[in-house]
């Protein structure tokens, strides 16, 4: 059977490695000698007794790998080429550096996620094009109406209702589903039928979704004789099923139908109503869709998920229930109990409709107002109509079409008292432009399948009702100019259903007539009316006068209101709010025009007094409702823009507004600003206004006298009029390309222009619009000069409410002048001149108030945008003074407001920053053509190049004051970067804040097109020298330790260090992550991890991109403890940025449900949709001539940033790890450049070995992190460049280095990557031979490799044997062919090295076989340990593996012991070396922790020195090496719950660092004891320690365990199914199940009777044992459990052979074994070494039961804090009524009789001696209970004392019956004795 099992690939030593190293003449002759014997004898000893395999492999015939496999049968790798070539250095350094610059990536950010945007302060969002409102839109698409039976045509209204609201929230949607034998019915009374009329699809809209709203569809019919439930009783009682025999009545009523439809066709009357939850619909449609992933566009829902939705159809039982009251009662009724009342008929019958979200406008739609929204060429397609949402709540969005709507609703007529015979009642309406017949207006919508406009419309008749109740709605366009003679008619008639011959064929009788006035006083009429009627004819000039006033005519019950009507008005045009109305009106008198005296709202106004008028109308704008404010915003704006700018003229008089304009303007922005209900944008801003200023605004036009001829300016009315949505469209993509225009680039030199002006044109041409719409007239450039002037005074002069108001939102202002200087015609003027002297000290002025603190917080971004828009528009050195000023007044506030200040200035400055021109402003070049042209070559510095070769090098990397004066901004930045760092308290945001500035700016520069030549980015990365050196200052705040930036990362941390690598799991490994570790206790970081990760990546694009001599110049001169610190943020880079193996974890939290839904009712545009958007759609101010609105141009970063990582696909997860991937690489090779760089510079500086050793330091450790063959590529490079140049100062007599190079280097030889592997070969062998050529020292890399090899199989748990032998066979093949070493002796060395290293691996193989069986494996590794000890640093190596391999256990004991064992053999070898009292003596001073210490002084001087070359020269054979190592072994003793242990060994170490005066550890020493010690108070009896088993091994299949017998230690509370189900499952995989049998009893194994083919285990439970005089020094719990070494456990058996029988046959045997060494050892299983045997009689058996009964009384009545639980259980289980005999029975079968044997008698004694304590013990323990118990548990403890005294009682005659031979006198005392 095979061992072989599943598991990682482990590795063993040899145990041939002291032979190896002993050929390598490390020793002399007679260590030599001695050393052999030892480890031949070894050798000899572990083949013959060697627990593992030996039998196994001869039973199961199978061989395992030879120790001597050939390496010559395998194949090498391929040879890294020109490795062993050596050119001299300068050729070497310039071929490694044009490799490592090949295909990298130019700009780093790319693969860096860009900047958060949430941070950047610098993006102003350009706001979505104006355009109508739409809620969440729904396509309802009507598919059929279907009844039992098919008789007439039928037609069908659709509405939606709030029930909520109580409220009708559309129009209505008439659909016409007839076929065409139905609609030929009524061909007399339809002429004509337009295309726009056959719609049978609606897109209704809703604003706010609720699960409230309804979708009603009302049925009508033709008007025919009966009441409503007489004509729907054939279709509720004759079936479809039924045709034929109803087939006569059918054809009746079809002809019945088709006669009313001839004749009564225009007249319709009501049928039915049904009625769907639409929300219900919706959500349960996409549920189903997304489980059964329809690809259907449409959702068609019921209960059985068909193409349709049923509906059952209400009809009401008479038409007085016919209002929209009393439908959204019948709504109420249906929500509460699913069904209509019982007195509601259902008409059978079913409605199909399609409902689905609509996203993207369909072909062939029209708007509300039936204008195609996409115009199709193609006539036979089916429109669909929007249907009008009447919100229910407020929407506040601008008018941004021409809509201007009149909606009708008759709602009821009382014809109650009129004796005549009107009972079927008709209302004719008609909107008239005068009185004649002939004036009716075709403006009245038609319905379905009909005109598309109608001059008159019919209300429904009800059968027979006088008072009937109406439910129709007119819809009406209303003509845009409206006059007095514009009204309603309503005139009202009887229809007769039965043709009378008295009437000549008509149905229609006259009863009467009422009107209502469009206008009333120049002001459309909206609201509710109750009109009368009148019976005569109509009278001459009625329209001119309101029904109210009674001419003198016929009235219908005297001039009494009998109809009751509705009308409201959907306007653009028309408002409904008061004080609006007022304003408009009087601003229209201005315009001319108009009659005096004025009508204002019932109020005549004269001329004298219309600017009074005006005044006050614009003071109360602020006063109107919000909703209207905001829907007529934009023509408000407008017109007290105009008032602002122009003088009016009044009467000849001239009136300025100005200011009561402009503060009323403030007024409107605060009042907008401070609503809750209006939204605002990140900044701050009301989205209104800047929808307004970026989209609407153009500067007021001038008066009309001043226009030339043909110069006349569109109207300002003409863009509301004409700005539909495709006009709103085009204009807006016109304008989004202009402001991509305007990103133009300096490089492209103009001709005919300066490029100071260049800017200017620029964004001139973005106002393309404006300039179409500006007429080219020099007086109206006087006019909009004069407007921003006006602005800025009145800002300026501005006081009290209106200054603040003015001031708190100046964005609003400073955003509105830049547009109006925009306007400045600038051509040919000198920026200086083109604003004068009073505008340019209005605008100092305004900054001056800005500046005052109270606002500064507030205003500071807008100020900084105005500052910011100002640099595009005026002088430069007028703006950088403005900046001047405004830095030095807030810089003066006070202290306590310095972490806000700060904030503020980084705020400002980042916005500044982000101007597109800001290189310009801030960089000279010293030659025009390799960078972008100044715009203002007054700002251009004239200082000189900052390459000057005089210049002090390192001043460059400093921010001095030179610095800050050439480079403002910039300066201006670094120093509060600086002053952030530096802050100590509190400073967390404000230094995030400033990394982000820096970052985000970098960023821009990085990703900029113009910054795309290297020498353009050398000198932009000069820019930022100061940057550096103010990075390398703070590298004791970078967090390192947990960089993490997103989520979905694995858990991995950077420095993943397990204890034991920590200390010393690879004696060698000096660099690796532990490097990092001992920086960190240097300072406590103070920036986050994310903030760090920034701030590094500013400091690697600098370096990518600064000039590479001056880098090197400044490297040379830096102070060493500087440099040393540039080399420490090199490291801390390289951990950073290390690669992390994306996780796909988050594929798996789907939220499909979710999405569904959020697709179906919210168009997929969630709250992160709409910021997706807004997000995506976010440009600056293109006018302003800046680029983008994100300056890192996302466009050309590799990162697709989605803030929802559930979103993430496999493919973008897959993505981001490869541009992850790329950025680790970039990143390190950009350290690897520095590295380069500093190396070089290396033979000009003076402390060369520290900067060759910090830097090679760097290079290991990035070999330690995760990294691509790219980077391992040109390290291996470097490296090897290293070693040619400076491997002398590598392999001097300090050994750490080598050591790391070697254990690094031949950990990559075993990497499955051919690549990688191929480089790590070659600069292996380039160590080696450089080792033997020119340092003479190879033994000391012969040591070190072998020692990294066996540190690499012992510990790597990504180790392949395979890969690293195939290495092995590479770097023979180099030793082969390398021709100029043919002649020495370095070939046959390298051979006989890589042989022994090959044997090495060949052992691997045994330990792989054992992975599943820890024991074995740890008694293995414990075997290789042992035949180190001549080796002290291989067997320190190997107890620290097994240290490893116990904590992954998590057995902390063994752990811990393993190390105080690493710590003795260290204590040996310093004792040897140093004299010191504070050192403890050798391994004697460890025997208080453990005696098994004692194998360690096995090492003696005689048999190896620690003097010699290579031996005991790692970092733990130190003072503080050995502290190291007792720390971490009294931390796992901690772990362990062996606080005592830890005690020990703080004995140890306290007086070492005593001796070093180290009180800051002592301190933490005491207080770790201090806890130790706590521990054991607190925990006392609760620790769980070892439990142990006995476990034999029998049969020929174990081999070397044939009859060994092990005690195991396992966990507390093992069970022993436990253990036994663990060995059975791994012994029968080895042997199978058939073969191995588990023993289940613990009697002694026969040999004889056991089958010789197969493998038996017994396993048994022991417990430690201590003799008496043991017993008196093992006081406490822990005492009990810890160095033990004898164990016990006992057999029942009988002499007739059964192991149990009655009280007076049960015998007893006891076995104590003894183990080799004490628990707790290095390993779990320890070697049984002695075993004793002795049997207890049966009265023997009985004394130990009862003494053992009366010790847990004894124990649980005494103890300090009572257990009432387990004290009742002991009394229960010894004076229970239940158990009673069980006592009570030894006693009737031991101590009835005396025993005639005289041998027994003592015996007998001693049992009833015992028997009396245990009677003594229940009692106290009874009398200890009593005080225990509760109230209800008193009858419990009577109970118990019964029965105690019951059972002593029974007990008394025994017990008092004593054997007189044992109390006679003794006569001879000393002959006794004898």
């Amino acid at each position: 059977m095979s061992l072989t099992s599943g598991g990682q690939t482990q590795s063993i030593m040899g145990f041939y490695l002291a032979i190896y190293q002993s050929s390598w003449g490390i020793l002399s002759p007679k260590k030599l000698m001695t050393h052999l014997y030892l480890l031949v004898c070894f050798f000899f000893k572990s083949q013959i007794r060697s627990p593992s395999l030996a039998g196994l492999t001869e039973d199961s015939g199978r061989t395992l790998t030879s120790c001597d496999f050939n390496l010559r049968s395998l194949a090498p790798d391929p040879r890294v080429k020109y490795a062993l070539a050596f050119s001299n250095q300068e050729e070497l350094d310039r071929l490694n550096q044009e490799a490592r610059q090949e295909n990298r990536p130019s700009e780093l950010f790319s693969l860096y996620p860009p900047p958060d945007e949430d941070d950047a302060v610098e993006i102003r969002p350009i706001p979505d094009c104006p355009k109508e409102h739409t809620g969440e839109r729904i396509l309802m698409r009507c598919q059929a109406i279907k009844f039992e039976i098919d008789i007439e045509p039928i037609f069908a209204t659709l509405a939606l209702y709030d029930l909520k609201e109580k409220k009708k929230i559309s129009e209505n949607f008439y659909c016409d589903l007839n076929p065409e034998q139905f609609k030929n019915f009524l061909k007399n009374h339809t002429p004509n039928v337009d295309p726009s009329t056959l719609a049978r699809s609606g897109i209704f809209s809703v604003t706010y979704p609720s699960p409230d709203i309804y979708l009603v569809i009302k049925i009508e019919k033709v008007l025919q004789q009966g009441e409503i439930s007489d004509c729907a009783d054939p279709y509720i009682t004759m079936r479809e099923s039924d045709s034929a025999k109803n087939k006569d009545k059918l054809e009746k009523l079809r002809t019945q139908a088709e006669a009313f439809c001839q004749r009564l066709g225009r007249y319709r009357m009501p049928f039915a109503w049904a009625t769907v939850n639409v929300m219900e619909v919706i959500s349960t449609a996409t549920i189903d869709r997304d489980v059964t992933d329809s690809d259907s566009t449409g959702v068609r829902c019921d209960s059985k998920h068909e193409q349709g939705c049923s509906l059952s159809l209400a009809f009401g039982l008479s038409g007085d229930r016919l209002s929209d009251e009393d439908l959204l009662k019948f709504l109420a009724e249906i929500k509460k109990t699913s069904t209509p009342q019982r007195r509601i008929k259902t008409i059978p019958g079913c409605i199909k409709l399609d409902m689905s979200p609509v996203h993207d406008t369909p072909t062939g739609c029209l708007s509300t107002e039936l204008i195609p929204l996409i115009p199709v060429a193609e006539k036979n397609i089916r429109p669909v109509k929007e249907v009008l949402e009447f919100p229910s709540s407020e929407v506040y969005v601008p008018h941004n079409i021409y809509r201007n709507l009149l909606f009708i609703y008759p709602l009821k007529l009382n014809f109650v008292n009129r004796l005549t015979s009107a009972r079927n009642i008709a209302i004719k309406i008609q909107f008239m432009s005068g009185e004649d017949l002939s004036c009716a207006m075709p403006v009245i919508f038609g319905k379905s399948s009909g005109p598309e406009f109608l001059k008159e419309v019919y209300t429904a008749v009800t059968y027979h009702n006088k008072s009937p109740d109406f439910y129709e709605e007119v819809k009406v366009a209303l003509p845009a100019r409206l006059t007095d003679r514009h009204h309603l008619l309503f005139t009202f008639y009887h229809i007769s259903c039965q043709q009378k011959q008295n009437l000549g064929g008509s149905c229609e009788t006259l009863i009467g007539y009422s009107w209502l006035p469009i206008l009333n006083r120049d002001h459309l009429q909206t609201g509710q009316f109750c009109l009368p009627i009148i019976l005569d004819r109509l009278p001459f000039n009625y329209s001119l006068h309101a029904p109210e006033v009674a001419p003198p005519v016929k009235w219908m019950e005297s001039h009494k209101e009998l109809f009751n009507l509705e009308i409201q008005a959907v306007s653009s045009v028309h408002s409904e709010d008061n004080h609006l109305k007022r304003f408009f009106t009087l601003c229209h008198a201005l315009e001319g025009g108009v009659t005096f005296p004025l009508w204002v709202i019932g109020e005549k106004i004269p001329e004298n007094k219309l600017e009074h008028e005006l005044k006050l109308s614009i003071i109360a704008l602020s006063s109107s409702r919000l909703e209207p404010l905001v829907l007529f915003l934009h023509q408000v704006l407008d017109k007290l823009f105009t008032l602002i700018m122009q003088p009016i003229l009044i009467a000849t008089q001239t009136a300025n507004l100005s200011q009561i304009a402009f503060e009323s303007l403030a007024s409107i922005v605060n009042s907008l600003h401070n609503s809750q209900e209006l939204i605002k944008d990140h900044l701050g801003r009301n989205s209104l206004l800047v929808t307004y200023l970026y989209w609407v605004f153009r500067v007021p036009d001038p008066p009309q006298d001043t226009h030339g001829p043909g110069g006349s300016i569109p109207s300002s009315e003409s863009r509301y009029s004409t700005m539909g949505r495709a006009t709103a469209a085009s204009v807006g993509n016109m304008l989004l390309q202009s402001r991509f225009r305007s990103s133009s680039n300096p490089d492209i030199p103009s001709q005919q222009i300066s490029a100071e002006d260049a800017e200017v044109k620029n964004i001139l041409s973005a106002k393309v619009l404006m300039n179409f719409m500006k007429p080219h007239h020099r007086s109206y450039q006087l006019h909009v000069r004069d407007f921003h002037e006006e602005l800025a005074l009145q800002m300026v002069v501005s006081s009290n409410v209106c200054r603040e108001n003015t001031y708190k939102y100046s964005w609003f202002f400073f955003e509105l002048l830049v547009s109006v200087c925009l306007n400045l015609d600038k051509h040919g003027v000198p920026r200086r001149s083109c604003f004068s002297d009073r505008f340019k000290d209005d605008i100092t002025t305004i900054v001056s108030v800005v500046s005052e603190f109270e606002l500064a917080e507030k205003l500071n971004v807008s100020l900084a945008f105005f500052l910011y828009d100002l640099l595009s528009l005026m002088d430069r050195g007028f703006v950088f003074q403005l900046v001047k000023n405004y830095c030095s007044q807030v810089a003066r506030s006070s202290d306590p407001w310095k972490t806000a200040l700060i904030s503020m200035r980084l705020e400002f400055l980042r916005i500044l920053c982000s101007h597109e021109h800001y290189l310009n402003l801030n960089l000279y070049f010293s030659s025009p053509a390799s960078a972008p042209a100044s715009p203002c070559p007054s700002i251009s510095s004239q200082v000189g190049s900052l390459h000057s070769p005089d210049q002090n090098i390192l001043a460059l990397f400093e921010l001095t004051p030179e610095f800050k004066q050439q480079h403002y901004l910039t300066g201006l930045l670094l120093t509060e970067l600086s002053t952030a760092l530096d802050m100590e308290s509190e400073g967390g945001k404000v230094q995030r804040k400033a990394i982000n500035a820096i970052y985000s700016l970098l960023c821009s520069h990085d990703l900029d097109q113009r910054c795309d030549k290297p020498e353009v980015r050398a000198k932009v990365a000069a820019l930022y020298l100061p940057l550096v050196g103010t990075i390398v200052d703070s590298t004791n705040y970078l967090d390192f330790t947990g960089i993490e930036p997103e989520n979905d990362l694995e858990s991995v941390p950077p420095i993943n260090q397990s204890v034991a690598m920590a200390i010393a799991g690879n004696p060698f490994n000096t660099l690796g992550r532990n490097v990092l570790v001992s920086m960190q206790g240097k300072s406590v970081a103070t920036l986050a991890a994310d903030t760090s990760r920034h701030l590094l990546v500013c400091f690697l694009w600098v370096m990518k991109n600064a000039d590479r001599s001056l880098i090197q110049r400044w490297t040379v001169n830096m102070h060493p403890s500087h440099l040393n610190k540039l080399l420490e943020l090199l490291t801390i880079c390289v951990s950073c940025f290390e690669y992390r193996v994306m996780s796909t974890q988050a594929l798996q939290k789907s939220q499909q449900v979710k999405q569904q839904l959020e697709e179906a009712l919210l168009r997929g545009m969630g709250a992160r949709g709409e910021m997706m958007k807004r997000v995506g759609g976010r440009t600056f101010f293109s006018t302003l001539g800046q680029r983008e609105n994100l300056r890192w141009r996302k466009d050309r970063t590799q990162w697709r940033q989605t803030n929802d990582k559930q979103d993430k696909s496999k493919s973008e997860l897959d993505q981001e790890a490869l541009i992850s991937g790329n950025l680790a690489t970039e990143t390190n090779l950009i350290v690897l450049d520095l590295l380069e760089t500093i190396i070089q510079a290396v033979p000009l500086a003076d402390c060369k070995d520290s900067v060759v050793g910090a830097a090679l330091k760097v290079l290991l450790h990035s070999l330690t992190c995760n990294q691509s063959s790219t980077f391992l590529l040109h390290t291996f490079s470097t490296l090897r460049s290293l070693v040619i140049k400076f491997g002398d100062l590598l392999f001097e007599e300090e050994a750490e280095q080598c050591a790391d190079l070697c254990q690094k280097v031949l950990q990559y030889c075993s990497s499955p990557v051919d690549e990688n592997r191929s480089q790590a070969c070659a600069t292996l062998y380039l160590i080696m031979r450089y080792s033997y050529s020119n340092a003479n020292n190879f033994s000391r890399v012969k040591m070190q490799v072998t020692m990294s090899l066996a540190s690499l199989v012992g510990k790597s748990s990504d180790f392949q044997e395979e890969y690293l032998r195939r290495s092995l066979r590479t770097i023979l093949a180099y030793a082969e062919e390398d021709t100029e070493m043919q002649n020495t002796q370095m070939p046959s060395q390298v051979d006989e090295l890589l042989r022994n290293l090959n044997s090495i691996l060949s052992d691997t193989v045994k330990m792989r076989e054992f992975q599943e069986d820890p024991e074995m494996l740890m008694d293995l590794m414990y075997r290789i340990a042992k035949g180190y000890q001549t080796s002290p640093d291989l067997r320190l190596t190997w107890l620290q593996n097994m240290a490893e391999k116990h904590t992954n256990r998590k057995c902390y004991t063994e752990s811990a012991m393993c190390l105080v064992h690493a710590a003795a053999l260290v204590a040996e070898y310093l004792s040897m070396l140093e004299d010191h009292t504070y050192l403890p003596i050798g391994s004697v001073t460890f025997q208080n922790i453990s005696p098994n210490v004692l194998e360690e002084s096995a090492v003696s001087d005689d048999i190896l020195s620690p003097d010699e070359d290579g031996v005991c020269s790692g970092r733990y054979f130190t003072e503080s090496g050995l502290v190291g190592l007792l720390e971490q072994a009294a931390e796992l003793f901690n772990n362990g719950g062996l606080y005592e242990a830890v005690n020990e060994v703080y004995k140890i170490i306290i007086p070492i660092l005593e001796a070093r005066r180290d009180f800051r550890k002592l301190a933490s020493t005491h207080d770790k004891l201090h806890r130790a010690f706590e521990n054991i108070i607190q925990r006392g009896h609760k620790r769980m320690f070892g439990t142990y088993f006995r476990v034999g091994f029998y049969g020929a299949k174990f081999g070397d365990l044939d009859e060994r017998e092990f005690i195991y230690k396992e966990p507390g509370i093992t069970h022993l199914p436990e253990i036994s189900h663990r060995l059975e499952n791994f012994y029968s995989q080895c042997f199978g199940d058939d073969t191995l049998v588990m023993i289940k009893d613990s009697a002694p194994v026969n040999r004889n009777q056991l089958n010789p083919n197969k493998a038996y285990i017994q396993i048994t439970y022991v417990e430690p044992y201590f003799d008496d005089y043991e017993m008196k020094d093992r006081l406490t719990n822990f005492e009990k459990n810890f160095n033990l070494r004898c164990f016990m456990y006992t057999t029942p058996f009988t002499k007739s052979g059964r192991p149990r029988g009655e009280l007076n046959e049960q015998y007893k045997r006891k076995t104590i074994l003894t183990t080799m060494h004490a628990f707790p050892y290095v390993k779990t299983r320890i070697n049984v070494i002695q075993k004793e045997e002795f049997d207890l009689t049966p009265i023997e058996v009985a004394i130990e039961d009862m003494q053992k009964k009366t010790r847990e009384l004894a124990v649980a009545t005494h103890r300090e804090q009572p257990d009432a639980k387990m004290l009742q259980m002991l009394l229960q289980g010894s004076v229970g009524a239940t158990v009673n005999q069980g006592p009570l029975e030894v006693a009737q079968v031991f101590l009835n009789e005396i025993p005639a044997d005289p041998k027994l008698f003592r015996h007998h004694n001693k049992l009833r001696l015992c028997f009396k304590e245990f009677i003594m013990r229940c009692g106290e323990a009874v009398e200890k209970n009593k005080h225990l118990i509760a109230s209800d548990q008193k009858e419990y403890q009577h109970e118990l004392k019964k029965n105690y005294n019951r059972l002593r009682e029974s007990l008394r005659p025994m017990l008092e019956r004593k054997i007189p031979e044992l109390y006679k006198p003794i006569i001879r005392p000393r002959l006794e004795n004898r």
